[in-house]
């Protein structure tokens, strides 16, 4: 289950809702944000095969790192048959993104 934090930041921190540290982990790493990449230019959930060869890790390289997307909540895993189709969870990135960038904008001020 992935962990979150609240930010207790300006008169209400309620208003910057609640951020999954394991999610920015998650994009730190260049072979996961080449797959973030790759799924959002293919527009459609594709499987470990479709999308293994977009940034030179094997096979099982890329399972390992789509799982700790999933975990993260960047991607979202359905079986359809003997196949598992990832895709980008756009609520939960957008979520993420602007709770961040709410942050940095109230710590500009």
């Amino acid at each position: 289950m992935a962990r979150t934090i609240s930010i207790p930041l300006g008169p209400d921190p309620a208003q910057f809702g609640e951020l999954n540290p394991d999610f920015f982990k998650a994009l730190g790493d260049p072979v996961r944000l080449a797959l973030v990449a790759y799924l959002a230019h293919l527009g459609k959930p594709s499987t470990v095969t479709e999308v293994s060869g977009c940034c030179g890790v094997d096979f099982s390289g890329v399972s390992r790192h789509l799982k700790i997307l999933r975990e993260a909540g960047i991607v979202t895993a359905e079986k359809q048959g003997r196949k598992t189709y990832y895709a980008l969870d756009a609520d939960k990135i957008t979520s993420s993104l602007h709770g961040l960038s709410d942050i940095l904008e109230a710590l500009s001020k």
